[in-house]
């Protein structure tokens, strides 16, 4: 396969958590190379003012300006924008001829009224929705593959759908009835200095938030039912716990009639027998094998009494929940490897 020297790429939002691991991993990538870095509080800074464990700090941080971008030589951008505002951006960089991969969340959904439940409002561009490929490439492969729009999905969705999909696509689980149960360390909330992510409120302490209201809910249910045709229903508790990165996914599903605890194994382990980055262990799995990685673990148990597929999962949330994922359908959309600059190996202990 023929490999280009480099692929200049565009990262919009550097100065967040996720941006700066976008810069990481660029930098380690045999292929893109990074053409312009875009903060926007925090344009005019060098990168080592903003993220001073990355190499390359002298780097400065430019002002949105999709001229500048496109003048950068950019082929790809990534978006680590907050929700509401990678919409604009994302459509004047694909009418300037980039690809874009959005880790936000303005592309998830495949339609204006899901979109609504999520949100509350109406999005901006309605027409857009449905169009970008679902950025989860062992699930969605072929959409990713070649295209130039590409919807990261959410860090709790990539752990809960990886975890339920295949037994939902195999007939062996009931499509109603799904509990997620997911545990975040505090980076999942981005870099913005809030009340309720000061050390002082955060350490010795968990905590549920957004209860029926995350709007990582509906995005699970929009996934999974673009697996199945019938209609999907999960109820989603996401839970803040004292570490700073990591998400430890349990989700509960009805099993169909018959079904053992082999068959689910296997039928997880057939999903992801040629995915680089997923794996079904033979014990539960922590968040400290996953740190760092592009990973995702998962382990299945079933409760014979009550008919309960038990799947856990665990994923870095800045990793495999969004700049790792987001790199990983890059290289789909161009053709390379797809594990080419992504890291397998956590950071244990």
């Amino acid at each position: 396969m023929w490999v280009p020297e480099s692929v200049p790429v565009a990262v919009v939002g550097a100065s967040g958590y996720v941006g700066g691991e976008l810069v990481r991993l660029v930098d380690r990538h045999p292929v893109f190379e990074a053409a312009i870095l875009v903060g926007h509080a925090t344009a005019g800074k060098t990168l080592a003012e903003v993220h001073p464990h990355l190499s390359g700090g002298g780097r400065i941080l430019s002002p949105w300006d999709p001229a500048a971008v496109a003048a950068s030589g950019a082929r790809l951008a990534f978006l680590a924008l907050p929700h509401g505002a990678s919409a604009g951006p994302a459509l004047e960089l694909l009418d300037r001829g980039l690809r874009v991969v959005d880790l936000g969340s303005d592309f998830r959904f495949d339609g204006p009224d899901r979109y609504r439940e999520a949100y509350g409002v109406d999005h901006p561009r309605p027409e857009e929705l449905g169009r970008w490929a679902y950025g989860l490439p062992e699930l969605f492969r072929a959409e990713v593959v070649g295209s130039d729009r590409v919807a990261a999905p959410g860090c709790y969705p990539t752990a809960a759908v990886l975890s339920v999909a295949p037994l939902l696509r195999d007939g062996l689980v009931e499509p109603s009835g799904i509990v997620v149960d997911a545990k975040s360390g505090a980076s999942g909330a981005g870099r913005a200095v809030t009340e309720a992510l000061v050390f002082g409120a955060v350490d010795e302490s968990v905590r549920a938030y957004k209860i029926l209201e995350h709007r990582h809910q509906p995005e699970m249910e929009r996934a999974l039912e673009a697996i199945v045709t019938d209609p999907v229903r999960v109820l989603f508790t996401p839970h803040l716990v004292p570490m700073q990165r990591g998400i430890l996914s349990t989700a509960w599903v009805r099993t169909k009639p018959g079904v053992i605890e082999d068959d689910l194994a296997e039928s997880l382990g057939r999903a992801y027998a040629k995915a680089p980055f997923v794996e079904v262990v033979d014990r539960p799995p922590e968040t400290r094998w996953v740190v760092g990685s592009n990973r995702a673990l998962l382990h299945v148990r079933h409760d014979r009494r009550g008919g309960i597929a038990v799947v856990v999962a665990a994923i870095d949330n800045l990793v495999k929940g969004a700049a790792g994922q987001a790199v990983q359908c890059a290289n789909l959309m161009f053709g390379f490897d797809e594990a080419a600059g992504l890291p397998v190996e956590g950071w244990m202990p």
